[in-house]
Order: structure tokens, then sequence, then C-alpha cells
């Protein structure tokens, strides 16, 4: 029991600084009316995941439901625990939203929609779910390419979060960027917003899936994790 509530609470403080960070750095750039908004915003998110990856990678790391999925799918992680890894996220997303509701002027939560994300004019919703795919691929790629592989560089959450800025700027101004059901959800239900959720939950992870089975089933020597826990190294 207390093993799960270390991994709970672990993905709680994560996704949770992830989408506080990321939605606070969104409407502070916006009231501020600065420039090179675009790269402030993919900073803020690429360095927030990159510290919360560190920070909790010995416990979890995940921070995503699309990487834990993934993790189920390579058969890395039970699915009871998966689930307890999914809650987590989902709650720690909804509450650091709420948080940014709270705090922040209420045109400017509005008006960024406490960072959700929306898709742009000229973007279908296929072309959105195929955006968020692949940049969920790349996302989690690096994941088992840099923290999962056994031999692979100890870097951290370093390359993790340098992604998710790479992502950001390519992606952002079409379908937001968010490789993370949790980081949409959780400004959608507090701002009571759902709109191309389904964007925002199936291309993830549909990408998510693809790149763990692709990565553990071509790049990985054998010898699993255990699945009685969620950590994301395993021993090789």
């Amino acid at each position: 029991m207390r093993d799960s509530w270390r991994h709970f609470a672990a993905e709680f403080i994560g996704i949770f600084a992830l989408v506080f960070i990321g939605g606070a750095a969104i409407m502070t750039t916006q009231m501020a009316r600065v420039e090179n908004v675009l790269l402030i915003v993919a900073a803020a998110h690429g360095l927030i995941l990159a510290v919360m990856v560190t920070a909790t990678m010995r416990i979890s790391g995940h921070l995503n439901p699309a990487v834990t999925l993934g993790f189920l799918a390579a058969r890395r992680i039970e699915p009871m625990m998966a689930m307890l890894f999914i809650v987590a996220q989902l709650l720690g997303a909804t509450l650091a939203a709420y948080t940014l509701l709270w705090i922040f002027p209420h045109e400017a939560a509005l008006g960024a929609r406490l960072g959700g994300q929306s898709l742009a004019l000229d973007i279908s919703l296929g072309k959105g779910i195929a955006l968020e795919a692949i940049a969920t691929f790349f996302l989690v790629f690096v994941v088992f390419g840099t923290a999962v592989d056994p031999h692979a560089p100890k870097v951290g959450g370093f390359a993790i979060g340098l992604t998710v800025m790479a992502d950001i700027l390519a992606i952002g101004p079409l379908t937001g960027g968010s490789m993370n059901p949790a980081r949409s959800f959780g400004p959608a239900v507090a701002i009571g917003i759902f709109e191309a959720q389904v964007v925002y939950w199936v291309g993830p992870i549909l990408g998510g899936v693809a790149a763990a089975l692709l990565y553990d089933t071509l790049f990985l020597r054998r010898g699993r994790e255990p699945v009685d826990h969620g950590a994301v190294s395993p021993k090789g």
C-alpha cells in the first residue's frame, strides 16, 4: 500500500507541476504581451518536464497517460499500477488547472483556457490526431531510448524535456502541442470547454503505444522490468 501511495504521489506532483507551470507561462505571456510567446511557452513546458521527470524517475516518472499506456502495451507495468498512475495524472492535472483558475484573473484564464489546447481553424480532427500522434511518438520513443533502455545514456529527464520543447515549437500553433491527455483534460474540466478532446486522447495514445511497442520490440535487448512496480528504469 505504501509503495502505491509513493507512485501515486510522484505522478500527482509531477503532472501538477507540468500543468501549473505550463498554464501559468501561457497566461503570463499573454497578459504581458511579450514577444516570442511560442518559444517561452515551449521552454517552460520542456524545462519543468525535464526537472519533474528527473525528480520522479526513481519512483515513476511517467507524468502522462500516453506514456503509461505505452508501458502497459509493452508489458512493463501491471494494469492496476497503470490505472493508479493515470488516476493520479488526471487528478493532479485537474487540481493544477483549478489552482490556476483561482489565482489568475478570470479574463486571462478564459482567454488562455488555463493553458489548455485547441485546434487551429484550418486543422481538421484527423490532421490534429495525426499531429499529436507523431509528436507523442517522438516523445515516448525518447522516453524509452533514454530512461527505459538500461544501456541508454544517463541524462535524466533532459532529453525528454527537450523533445517536448521541440514538439511544441513544431505543432504548438496547430494543435497546442499537448502530447499528454491529462495536460489537456485538467484545464478542460476546470474551464468547462471540451473542444477537440478526442484529438488530445486518441492522438497521444496511438503515438505513445506505437513508439513503446516499436522500441521495445526492435531496439531493446531482452530482459524486462519487473511489472510489480512502476519505476522507469529497468535492471538490465
